[in-house]
């Protein structure tokens, strides 16, 4: 079929068409792309907010270059521009196909035209271009700049759009009107000058506007910065002033003065309206920090020192300097050799988490006992600084740095060969030595078998580096023994009599070097907690094999709970009243005691009551109860993704059946009905109740800031309730153990409120245990980092309004 020209034409519309837009948009893009390049680059500088800091001779300079580089090239651009036409669409068109048919169809044929055998070839050329032609698709335009930006400046000023726009605000912009005076000029009644004061950022005080004062004078700190514009004819106003440090600039405008305040003075403004203010400046004084109190120990080993600091306008950062102190080293033994050279430890301050900082009291709190300067004398130098820069330094106090205490002699070997080795590496031959007479007949000196394969394989690797001691093997090693005497002194036990007369050991030890109060009343509390795991153990096993060693160990003699608990008690009064003799005698009476014991399983305990077991059911609750404000949270933190319970329908209908499940329990047999914390228990339940029931509520209506809001009110009460059940639970125990027969020690059934020594367990009767939270940690520095990272996500803009609400209400709490 022989397609006409119009045909052709018809077909041929829409990719000409398409191609002569691409050949517009190529060649204004080739011709004009410094403009808009230029232009952006103006729109991201003035998206910065440079207009709003920088000299008003440097904006007005800036956009005068930019415009004229920006007439410049759209002069350029003007001149060089070709305006595309349809037949430039065409030829470009024609020069992608094979042939140029379109070319081809616009041609006539030249010879043979009377003769039908060459028509027919024509024809059947004119086909075949026209198949050809119809083929045809519209060209891509070239817009690659390579070549004319060979510095690839459109991408900067692109990258500098983009960082604007996530930093900066479009809406500054709209400042730039306000740097000139014609406004101001135009006003027929209005200023013929303005004036603002700004004072330093860090005094945290507001800008004043010098029209709205009419007092003749007044203080701004040192720092200040005022700024005046002029209105009018050049001239008309002068400017004299005497609290700068020195001329203004010799290229600064005439209608405008910028200086700071470095001094007090008189800024006066001549001509109509002029006005004379007396300045007083006041300077920042730097901030003060002293030492309240004596350095403490703590019980593992950690200083604890408090401290005061003062700053008018707030402390931003303290820092105490440990040095040591070789005029008061004893220079004996290991410490005899010259020290390398160790830096001083730098420890940052703590500072207050919420609240002003310009008078305050706080507490370093740290663990230094892995530092060779442990158990030396140093002294500490603690220092302040304040927002412009100045410190004040407290002098320097004297002091013994503390450390952890070993009380087994063996641990305490090891880590004072390990002080050594740190000392100087010249040490290493004679560490060698007394390791080596250490572990030469390990037999009924390492209790811990594994403690004496590491001391082994470290000292082999010592001894091997002995004579080309590197630092960095010398701090691996130095690490091994400081875990190989935390493993000696503390460390993996074969079983409860061996934690137990370790336990005995470690405070008959304390009591004859006079450890300080709070290292034995430690060391009393592992005796307990040993005591309990060897008599409850001790228990089991001879319940699981009667005829065992368990069954049959020495059973001479048998002791009451209450009888074990009262020699405790009377070890306890004798160490706090300093009768150190005595105490031991009774630390060996008590060993003796506990050799010799016969355990025996109670009458009482059995099985734990309905008491115990709506205990376990409220403790169930209060996890699920968590469990469901972190999925809450988690949902607010993320509207927009999966939610974890199909959004807040699913939570409202678990925060329900959590709400019907508490019902069922405050109906069930609580125990201390009748007494008073059994009352305030059940109290505290039914306050719980009813916040799950708004918790339910908020849920449902999508307000999840009040839900948690409520949620954490539940916690809090249920918390409360079985604490006080808690306590009523226990005194009942207390009643029925009086009405018996003497409860004999034995095995802790389950569920049971007191131990094997007749004491009230933390497991029983609360929630949580005796242990810290975070154990070895430095737990002030983590609150201060959790609520740094709360203070960010809440100042966080991208972050919903709903958790940046909630996170708010955090902070105000804390």
């Amino acid at each position: 079929m022989t397609q006409t020209p119009d045909d052709i034409g018809s077909r041929l519309k829409r990719p000409v068409t398409l191609t002569l837009a691409g050949l517009w948009a190529e060649r204004l893009i080739q011709n004009f792309w410094t403009v808009w390049t230029v232009f952006i680059i103006v729109l991201a500088v003035l998206a910065f907010g440079v207009q709003d800091v920088a000299p008003l001779w440097a904006v007005w300079g800036g956009l005068g270059v930019a415009g004229i580089i920006a007439i410049a090239a759209l002069w350029r651009g003007i001149r060089t521009f070709s305006r595309p036409t349809h037949q430039d669409a065409l030829s470009r068109l024609d020069a992608t196909l094979p042939g140029r048919p379109i070319a081809s169809l616009s041609d006539a044929q030249a010879i043979g035209a009377g003769d039908s055998g060459s028509q027919a070839v024509w024809a059947a050329h004119q086909a075949r271009m026209a198949r050809a032609a119809a083929k045809a698709r519209a060209v891509a335009p070239d817009l690659r700049l390579a070549t004319r930006d060979v510095f690839g400046l459109r991408y900067i000023a692109l990258t500098a759009l983009v960082i604007a726009l996530m930093f900066g605000s479009l809406w500054r912009i709209a400042s730039i009107s306000g740097l000139g005076p014609t406004d101001a000029q135009t006003l027929a009644n209005g200023p013929s000058w303005e004036g603002w004061v700004q004072p330093p950022p860090y005094t945290g005080k507001p800008t004043l506007y010098l029209n709205d004062i009419d007092r003749t004078g007044f203080e701004v700190p040192i720092g200040s910065r005022i700024q005046l514009r002029f209105y009018g004819e050049v001239g008309a106003l002068s400017l004299s002033e005497t609290v700068s440090a020195g001329p203004p600039p010799a290229d600064e405008p005439a209608n405008l003065r910028d200086f700071e305040v470095a001094q007090s003075g008189a800024v006066t403004i001549s001509g109509p309206a002029g006005r004379t203010w007396a300045i007083t400046a006041t300077p920042d004084t730097p901030p003060s920090i002293s030492a309240e109190g004596d350095l403490t120990r703590e019980a593992d080993g950690r200083l604890k020192m408090p401290f005061s600091a003062k700053d008018d306008f707030g402390v931003t950062a303290g820092q105490a300097v440990i040095a040591l102190d070789m005029t008061a080293v004893d220079r004996r033994y290991g410490l005899a050799a010259a020290p390398e050279d160790t830096d001083p430890i730098t420890v940052d301050l703590p500072l207050p988490i919420s609240g002003q900082r310009s008078d305050f009291t706080e507490t370093l709190v740290e663990d230094l006992s892995k530092h060779v300067f442990a158990n030396l004398p140093v002294t500490i130098t603690l220092s302040a600084s304040d927002a412009p820069g100045q410190t004040g330094t407290a002098p320097p106090l004297s002091v013994t740095l503390p450390g952890k205490r070993f009380f087994d002699p063996l641990a305490a070997a090891v880590v004072e060969m390990r002080r050594d080795l740190l000392w100087s590496r010249r040490n290493a031959p004679r560490t060698v030595q007394i390791f080596k007479a250490i572990t030469h007949r390990p037999e009924g000196l390492f209790r811990n078998e594994q403690a004496y394969l590491r001391l082994r394989v470290a000292l082999r690797r010592l001894e091997a580096d002995a004579g080309n001691l590197s630092t960095e093997v010398r701090d691996e090693l130095a690490d091994a023994f400081w875990d190989i005497a935390l493993l000696i002194e503390e460390g993996d036990l074969q079983s409860a009599r061996e934690r137990l007369k370790r336990a005995q050991d470690m405070l008959d030890e304390a009591i004859r070097n006079g450890a300080d109060p709070a290292e034995i009343e430690e060391l009393m509390q592992e005796l307990r907690e040993a005591m309990d795991d060897y008599m409850r153990l001790l228990a089991e096993e001879a319940e699981r094999n009667p005829d065992g060693a368990a069954a049959d160990e020495q059973n001479s003699m048998e002791m009451t709970g209450d009888q074990l608990s009262e020699m405790l008690a009377e070890l306890q009064k004798l160490l706090e009243e300093g009768r150190m003799e005595e105490a031991a005698e009774l630390m060996e009476m008590l060993r003796q005691l506990m050799e010799n014991m016969q355990v025996t399983q109670g009458q009482g305990g059995q099985g734990g009551g309905p008491g115990q077991q709506a205990m376990k059911n409220l403790g169930d609750a209060m996890r699920d109860q968590q469990d469901l404000s972190d999925d809450s949270f988690s949902e607010l933190q993320n509207p927009d993704g999966d939610p974890s319970q199909d959004g807040d329908e699913g939570l409202a209908e678990r925060q329900r059946d959590l709400r019907k499940r508490l019902g069922l329990l405050r109906g069930g047999p609580l125990p201390g009905a009748g007494s008073e914390a059994g009352e305030a228990g059940r109290q505290a339940l039914d306050d719980a109740a009813r916040a799950m029931q708004d918790a339910e509520r908020a849920l449902e209506e999508g307000d999840l800031p009040g839900a948690l809001d409520r949620q954490a009110e539940a916690m809090r009460d249920l918390r409360d309730g079985m604490r006080n059940l808690g306590e009523a639970l226990a005194q009942d125990r207390r009643e029925e153990g009086a009405d018996g027969q003497g409860e004999t020690v034995g095995r802790a059934e389950p569920g049971s409120p007191r131990d094997p020594l007749g004491r009230e367990q933390g497991e029983g009767a609360r929630i949580g245990s005796d242990q810290n939270l975070l154990q070895g940690d430095d737990v002030y520095r983590r609150a201060q980092d959790l609520l740094d990272e709360i203070r960010r996500r809440q100042g966080d803009q991208s972050r919903p309004d709903s958790e940046r609400d909630y996170l708010k209400r955090l902070l105000d709490l804390y």
